[in-house]
C-alpha cells in the first residue's frame, strides 16, 4: 500500500482543480520547478507541505495520500446508506452516512462490502417489551468473536460494542424495519433485514 504521496495524484488532482503547474506553486509558496519535480516523479514534497498542499488541492490529507477525491453522494444523510469499515491493527469500528475517506493506524482504510448472513453467523429476533432482543449463534473467543452489531434505519445507527468471552446478543428498540449488521474478526461484515 503507497504511503506517501504520488506524483500521479498530485498532477492528477492538480488537473482536476483545473491549475497549472505555476499557479500551485505560488499557493504553496515552492516554485514551479518543484512541482514539475513532484509529478514527474524527480523528488517529493517535504512531509511540512502535505497539508498546504491537500488544502491547495481541495483534498484531505487521506485522499492526497491515497490519490483520490472522496465525494459523498449520500448528501441526505440517509441512514441506510452507512459505510462501515474496521482497522486490522486496533480493531477500531468508525461508520460514516456516506463515502469518505478514512484511515486509523496510519492505513486507509476501504468501505467493508456486506455479505449476507449464512448458517454459521445464525441470527436470531425476539420482540421483548418494545425491544428486539438479538442474538448471533457464534462462538465468542479471544480467537473468534462477533466484534460489533449495528442496526441500520432511515434516521438512525444503534451500534453496540461486544467482546471476546461475553455473550453475541444485545437489544435495541423496536422502532420499526430495518438492516441488522454484524462484523465477524475472521469472517467480516454480514447483514440481514429486520
Amino acid at each position: 500500500m503507497n504511503m506517501y504521496v504520488t506524483a500521479a495524484a498530485i498532477k492528477m488532482l492538480r488537473e482536476k482543480k483545473k491549475i497549472t503547474q505555476s499557479e500551485l506553486a505560488d499557493i504553496i509558496g515552492v516554485t514551479d520547478k518543484a512541482v514539475s519535480k513532484w509529478e514527474t516523479a524527480r523528488g517529493l514534497p517535504d512531509i511540512s507541505l502535505i497539508e498546504p498542499l491537500a488544502k491547495a488541492l481541495g483534498v484531505s490529507v487521506a485522499e492526497l495520500m491515497n490519490g483520490e477525491q472522496i465525494i459523498n453522494k449520500n448528501k441526505s444523510s440517509n441512514m441506510l446508506n452507512a459505510k462501515f469499515y474496521v482497522c486490522p491493527v486496533c480493531g477500531n469500528a468508525i461508520v460514516s452516512t456516506g463515502d469518505a475517506a478514512v484511515s486509523c493506524c496510519g492505513i486507509t482504510l476501504p468501505a467493508l462490502e456486506a455479505e449476507e448472513t449464512d448458517s454459521e453467523h445464525n441470527i436470531s429476533v425476539e420482540i421483548v417489551e418494545n425491544e428486539r432482543f438479538v442474538t448471533v449463534h457464534h462462538d465468542m473467543t479471544k480467537e473468534h468473536y462477533i466484534s460489533f452489531m449495528a442496526l441500520t434505519q432511515c434516521d438512525r445507527i444503534n451500534l453496540v460494542k461486544l467482546y471476546p468471552e461475553g455473550n453475541a446478543e444485545t437489544r435495541f428498540p423496536d422502532n420499526g424495519r430495518g438492516t441488522l449488521y454484524i462484523y465477524c474478526n475472521r469472517h467480516g461484515l454480514m447483514k440481514q433485514k429486520i
